[in-house]
């Protein structure tokens, strides 16, 4: 019905759109919410940068530039690079096959190419840690075979390169897909019938034409890795994130800890303003394909691919999900209780629905001002609340620890702060799904309802939210989804004995208690495989230039 009034509307689309902006309609309450919410969203960012130069200059410098600091960058750097690289090899190569190929059962591999997004990366870890470790499975089955000890290889950079690799190829994967099923095969066509081969074709053609996907995912991926702190803890590997947590927990002077989270945003700002550059030099090809391309026949190389196929599923889908179920059937027979498990589901879900409301709550201001607005400022506001984007969960959470127990103590250790860090870090997925809904809703809905003598707050109340309730709710389940896995903003924040699904099960893996993780890890990938399929995965793989947006309010899980 919209997309019918858009057409023959006289002063629908960009017409009225003007005429609504011109007359500056939107109600003053949205818009003072609007920047009170950015603000509050940008405090983290200003308030450890203004905790790290507390000493003055010389003394932050002392602090960050040291031997320690740059063996970091290094560190933390090559794992971004080596992971990048992977995922990219992975992803296309996956992407290809169930696009473009006859590959046997592809719409079943397009799936389970993308399921791996359900584990959070200390889920992972730990279940390939208690196969390929050094006393796990693994090395048993070889000790029975007379094979003796294996090297540590899963811990360190070899573990963590693996487990973030296998993990964060969705990302890449989803956005692959949806441009390769966007391309229009003249292109292609139009190159062999120049005489160019196939390779030749790929890299001179077709991957040009994927790099706006390559470079939205290689971001996705680069800002997981920079932020993830579970993984690497679990396997082992030192980055800024795990320096961060142990400089707050280990010192009683926690300027170390504030300096190095600066490092860290300021390398998490370079790699953001580093994609908007290359995507800027971007020239995007047609919308749409006049018609799909032909599918390759693999003929005999269909073999070796499902090979590789089932290898990526063995280590990412099967190893994983095999682990958490044998050590939660084994914790359920022998008698663990569990109470505590059910008990952490609940304070996850609690504090999850909480953010999920508030946020949304928060977005849609911000995203119908934008929206509805000619002014900078809106524009500028909108941006701005986009920044938990860019800052790690470990960074907002170390900046509220400090802010609350200087300014505002009574909040301190409580549930509402930690309530504060998942709407200032999730934020952007609701804004983003609030702001997709706006887009398609003709300001003619609202001009309508004002020409009947409605004002502006009862335009907005009684029209253009149940218009964009669906947009609305499925941004609040992307924001609730996300938060349940969230772990080093809720282990900084979390009051004292106020256990999440996410804390409980790093704080049993990382001890090697295997099986007291496991239930809580069945929990958590039971309630957000489904969820997670029908907000991310499915509009990803089958609703074309959705995919782009789904990918990307995905990233912060």
């Amino acid at each position: 019905m919209a997309a019918t009034l858009h057409r023959t509307h006289p002063v629908s689309g960009a017409a009225s759109l003007a005429r609504w902006r011109h007359g500056r309609r939107t109600p003053r309450l949205l818009a003072v919410v609007a920047v009170g919410t950015a603000l509050v969203v940008n405090l983290p960012l200003v308030y450890i940068f203004v905790r790290a130069a507390a000493r003055g200059g010389s003394a932050y410098a002392a602090t960050v530039w040291t031997g320690q600091t740059l063996e970091l960058l290094r560190r933390t750097l090559s794992l971004v690079g080596g992971v990048l690289v992977t995922t990219l090899v992975i992803s296309l190569l996956m992407a290809w096959l169930v696009v473009r190929t006859d590959l046997p059962g592809r719409r079943i591999w397009a799936v389970l190419g993308a399921l791996p997004l359900v584990f959070p990366s200390y889920i992972a870890a730990f279940c390939l840690v208690a196969v390929m470790g050094p006393r796990g499975y693994l090395q048993g089955w070889l000790e029975a075979l007379g094979v003796g000890a294996l090297p540590p290889w899963i811990y360190g950079y070899s573990g963590a390169l693996l487990v973030l690799s296998l993990f964060t190829y969705p990302y890449t994967y989803l956005l692959l897909v949806a441009a390769l099923r966007d391309l229009d095969p003249a292109f292609e066509e139009g190159s062999r019938s120049l005489g160019a081969g196939r390779w030749a074709t790929f890299f001179r053609v077709t991957l040009p034409n994927l790099r706006p996907a390559i470079l939205g995912g290689s971001l996705l991926v680069a800002l997981y890795t920079l932020s993830d702190f579970g993984g690497v803890s679990i396997v082992r590997y030192n980055t800024f994130t795990l320096s961060i947590y142990n400089a707050y927990r280990a010192l009683f002077d926690r300027t170390v800890a504030a300096g190095l989270s600066t490092v860290l945003v300021l390398l998490t700002l370079g790699f953001v303003a580093l994609e908007a550059a290359l995507v800027r030099r971007v020239r995007p090809s047609r919308s749409r394909p006049a018609r799909p391309a032909p599918l390759v026949r693999l003929g005999a190389w269909k073999w070796p691919a499902l090979a590789v196929l089932s290898a990526i599923a063995l280590l990412n889908l099967a190893i994983p999900l095999g682990v958490i179920v044998y050590w939660g059937v084994r914790a359920i027979m022998f008698g663990n209780p569990l109470g505590e498990a059910w008990r952490a589901a609940l304070h996850s879900a609690g504090v999850s629905a909480g953010a999920a409301l508030v946020a949304v709550a928060l977005a849609l201001p911000v995203a119908y001002w934008a929206a509805r607005s000619s002014g900078r400022l809106a524009r500028v506001v909108e941006r701005l609340c986009h920044s938990g984007f860019a800052l790690p969960g470990i960074v907002i959470g170390l900046a509220l620890v400090f802010f609350a127990t200087r300014l505002l103590r009574p909040i301190y250790q409580s549930v509402t702060l930690l309530l504060i860090a998942y709407v200032i870090r999730f934020l952007p997925q609701a804004l983003a799904a609030a702001r997709a809904s706006l887009a398609v809703l003709a300001p003619v809905f609202e001009e309508a309802a004002r020409s009947l003598g409605r004002g502006p707050w009862s335009v907005f109340r009684s029209v253009v939210v149940p218009v964009i309730r669906p947009g609305l709710l499925a941004g609040g389940g992307l924001v609730f989804l996300t938060a349940m896995k969230e772990l080093p903003a809720t282990l900084l924040l979390r009051p004292t004995g106020f256990e999440t699904l996410a804390t409980r099960i790093w704080t049993t893996a990382s001890e090697g208690i295997y099986s007291q993780a496991a239930v809580p890890s069945l929990l958590l990938l039971a309630g957000s495989a489904l969820p997670l399929y029908l907000l991310v995965i499915r509009p990803a793989l089958y609703g074309s230039r959705r995919a782009e947006w789904a990918g990307a309010a995905g990233s912060w899980g």
